[in-house]
């Protein structure tokens, strides 16, 4: 095998398998856990052993991960850019080690490519066999789970992955990279404006500046400008099969709300689909730490919590989408709704969870839209806080989202300014932020303070602030700023429902006193339920729906509880003759494995 051999600061691999142990690479935060040989035993029960060769590939960069493999002898590596020049070691495993990160879980293509070092025996799972351990057996379960999140982390921060290159300036590349950076795609940025090898990647590949931005990966594929569809499929995000495209429930949204709807409409025996504009967990997905959240007395992070719920939601059939965005929904004659997407393809449901949550609001100052995406952030993640080990940094509100931005950066950047144009923290922010906020060595906290303008043409240099009461006006040398002041729904495209004064779906009697056609709820001999919109068998939760608590637990809880009213609504809806909630009108789309039965809550 070519390429370096070493791992940073490790020196050379020893080539005597009894040394091998010793010189792999040391577990990070859990990212290398070692398997007990009671975990190793409860694997074998549904894999097979395998002799390895040195140089036999297990696992090959840009082909579709299927099989999870545990050493039981020899070494295995983890090898970027493998059989190029530029063929690098980034990892090495011996044995009770297991060889895969999170795409393993949902069948994405590999990041890497994992190959024997020395001869030894490898325990080869199926990732079906895999998917039902993790949510079968929680001692391995949570061990494989932690470390391929942690992992997952790794590859982002050593730039691995594909690359996307283009001008910091581009609307287009900003969206490349805020959906490569939501989904939690390793991936690296080379700036066409400051970094030289796009000036030579350009020319290997024969295309100009004004085809970028571009997306390579491998030196062998190379798209022009993707659209966030394209970029998908090459790494293998989930969409939809081909087919019928009819069921019980559709779910516009993957936060909390929505993917709490998913695992128990699915549970509960309905066919159920969920479909995703930019990326699973929702703006709580982009939450360093969630420490206020029953059940997790030490914290979580968003990532962590949004990847266990899509593995529920996927072991009990749920069907997920990305990205898919909805642009109209419409009923039809025969008790169904359809759901319309930008391209073009279409949806039809018996009910529908509206799950949409809320998009943070840009800041509005001049001249802000050059910096975003390059200085100027609205998620607070491993992947900005990257880029702040060595400068001091700002952050943009008062509530928990941004409470918990500022913990999470102070552990990266020297100085974290919390910007507050209010009174206090208290009036938005959960009492444990406040404390841990105010207590904390690297964080000010500047009230009454607004950001009156950015300056710094290719990156952020220092920002001018205004005391709202004083009229004083500051200037702060920071060289990122992290955003959370607020949100809007994103509605707009709900032509036929009833919104509040803000945007948020009204629902429960004020959608009833909304509605356009009062005699709807007549004709069903029933009122509109709590967590209904002003249409029947439309359902709002979390974030988007007026009057909602805007908190990660009751988003939660409301997208169980509207799957108790989806039942209800669909029994006043069922077709005569039918059997059991996952019968389709017309159709027989129903997976072999839903349940036919009615909700527990209603025996």
């Amino acid at each position: 095998m070519s390429g370096d051999q070493s791992l940073p600061g490790e020196g050379p691999v020893p080539e005597k398998a009894d040394e091998a142990a010793f010189w792999e690479t040391p577990d990070i935060y859990g990212a290398y856990p070692r398997l007990t040989e009671d975990q190793t035993a409860r694997l074998a029960q549904h894999g097979q052993r395998r002799n390895m060769a040195p140089d036999d590939v297990l696992i090959r960069e840009g082909e579709r991960c299927e099989t999870f493999f545990v050493v039981l002898s020899g070494t295995v590596a983890v090898v970027e850019d493998y059989g190029t020049p530029e063929e690098h070691v980034l990892r090495v495993h011996g044995p009770g080690r297991f060889i895969g990160e999170l795409g393993l879980l949902y069948g994405q293509v590999a990041f890497y490519t994992a190959v024997a070092r020395e001869p030894g025996e490898v325990l080869v799972v199926s990732l079906d066999q895999l998917r039902h351990l993790v949510s079968q057996d929680s001692t391995i379960g949570d061990t494989v789970l932690r470390a391929c999140l942690c992992r997952r982390a790794l590859l982002v921060g050593q730039g691995a992955g594909f690359r996307i290159i283009g001008s910091r300036y581009s609307p287009d590349t900003r969206r490349l990279r805020e959906f490569a950076v939501r989904n939690r795609l390793p991936h690296r940025w080379i700036d066409l404006e400051t970094d030289e090898e796009a000036e030579e990647l350009l020319r290997r590949f024969g295309v100009g500046p004004a085809e970028t931005p571009l997306v390579i990966w491998r030196d062998t594929t190379l798209l022009r400008n993707p659209s966030n569809a394209e970029l998908a499929r090459l790494i293998g995000l989930p969409s939809l099969p081909a087919g019928n495209r009819h069921g019980d429930v559709l779910i516009v949204g993957s936060g909390p709300a929505g993917l709490a709807a998913a695992v128990y409409a699915a549970s509960e025996g309905l066919s159920t689909t969920v479909v995703e504009a930019m990326a699973t967990g929702g703006q709580a997905g982009t939450s360093s730490r969630i420490e206020n959240l029953l059940g997790f007395p030490s914290g979580v992070s968003g990532a962590e919590l949004t990847e266990r719920a899509v593995l529920q939601a996927d072991k009990f059939g749920a069907r997920i989408s990305l990205p898919l965005e909805a642009t109209g929904l419409h009923p039809k004659d025969d008790d169904h709704y359809v759901v319309t997407f930008a391209d073009g393809s279409e949806i039809a449901a018996r009910a529908v969870v509206l799950a949409m949550g809320a998009r943070y609001r840009r800041l509005q100052v001049p001249g802000i839209e050059r910096l975003e995406g390059t200085s100027v952030h609205y998620s607070a993640t491993v992947y900005e806080a990257q880029q702040c080990r060595t400068d001091p940094v700002a952050v943009v509100g008062g509530g928990n989202s941004a409470g918990q931005a500022v913990l999470f950066l102070a552990g990266y950047a020297p100085k974290v300014h919390l910007l507050v144009r209010g009174a206090g923290l208290e009036a938005n922010m959960s009492r444990y932020l406040v404390d841990q906020v105010e207590r904390h060595p690297r964080v000010e906290v500047m009230l009454h303070t607004e950001v009156t303008e950015v300056i710094g043409e290719e990156v952020l240099e220092e920002l001018d602030v205004v005391d709202n009461r004083t009229g004083e006006h500051r200037r702060l040398a920071v060289r990122s700023l992290f955003v959370f002041t607020g949100a809007d729904p994103h509605t707009e495209w709900l032509a036929d429902i009833a919104l509040d004064s803000r945007g948020f779906v009204l629902t429960g009697p004020e959608a009833q006193e909304a509605c356009a056609s009062p005699e709807i709820w007549h004709g069903r001999g029933r009122s509109c339920m709590a967590l209904e919109a002003s249409l029947p068998g439309v359902f709002a939760v979390g974030d988007v729906r007026s009057g909602s608590v805007k908190r990660v637990a009751s988003a939660a809880g409301e997208g169980a509880m509207a799957i108790h009213f989806v039942h209800r609504h669909l029994g006043h809806s069922a077709v005569p003759g039918t059997t059991g909630t996952a019968a389709v009108a017309g159709h027989s789309d129903a997976s072999p494995r839903i349940r036919h039965k009615e909700s527990a809550w209603l025996a």
